[in-house]
């Protein structure tokens, strides 16, 4: 597995190139979208393009320590998108091992998580406020759909790889088809409508159920369980999350 994974690693890093030449095009068409929605849409397009800006830096994106802004993907997706620089405080960012109010005695123990141990190098990103709040959203589902703590990292890793934990909306042209959401779940491929693929609990409910039909899901390792689910043009990419996942997992439990 960790062969296939390396042998997939020059086309990530192609589509990461494409993907960052294409930004500016994709700034300009969200903004001209922005100037003819209402403020509450408007505020979504601006959070989808800062994840499309993360998207573009990553998937080779380092552990960060905590910071007092967005990361640099983000802060030039929204100047892109915005045509200023933003200097709005924003939330304080963490990469998934912040502490919580929780007894160490009930977290879920790492054999839980990471069974199988991590596939290849590792990613991570810094979080701010709506990733966390996106990340609970899943684990909450994880828990009310008995796929257990696994489960949860399976959805989180997706969801970084997907998304980076962000809720987009449809981004036009630019989309990649007619995805959406955490997951970027498909309207024509029968997840959803495009209201319930963006209501965060709905989008991972949707694909903790299908999880679920995947036979022997704990068994498989992460990239290919949530590679069954997804089918994904670049189905090796979601191991590279799984530490990341399991630490927010742990954390969110």
């Amino acid at each position: 597995m960790k062969q296939h994974f390396t042998r997939w690693l020059p086309a990530i890093a192609k589509t990461r190139q494409d993907f960052s030449r294409r930004l500016p095009a994709i700034a300009e068409a969200t903004r001209s979208k922005i100037a003819n929605v209402p403020q509450s849409k408007a505020a979504l397009s601006v959070a989808g393009v800062a994840a499309i800006g993360a998207l573009a830096f990553g998937p080779t994106a380092i552990a960060a320590p905590v910071t007092g802004g967005p990361h640099a993907g983000a802060v030039a997706a929204i100047d892109l998108a915005t045509g200023k620089k933003t200097e709005t405080a924003v939330p304080a960012q963490t990469t998934g091992a912040h502490k919580v109010n929780q007894p160490a005695s009930e977290k879920p123990s790492r054999d839980k998580l990471i069974p199988h141990g991590v596939e290849g190098a590792q990613s991570r990103v810094p979080l701010d406020d709506a990733q966390i709040a996106n990340a609970k959203a899943i684990v909450k589902a994880a828990k009310e759909t008995d796929v257990g703590e696994r489960g949860a990292v399976i959805g989180v890793a997706t969801s970084l790889q997907e998304s980076k934990l962000y809720n987009l909306g449809h981004l036009g042209e630019n989309n990649d088809h007619d995805s959406q959401g955490l997951f970027q779940q498909r309207p024509s491929s029968g997840w959803g409508s495009p209201e319930q693929i963006t209501d965060p609990d709905y989008s991972a409910k949707a694909f903790f159920n299908a999880l679920k039909n995947v036979g022997g899901w704990q068994q498989l390792p992460l990239t290919a369980a949530a590679q069954t689910v997804q089918v994904s043009a670049f189905p090796y990419a979601y191991a590279q999350w799984e530490e990341q996942a399991a630490d927010i997992v742990q954390q969110l439990w």
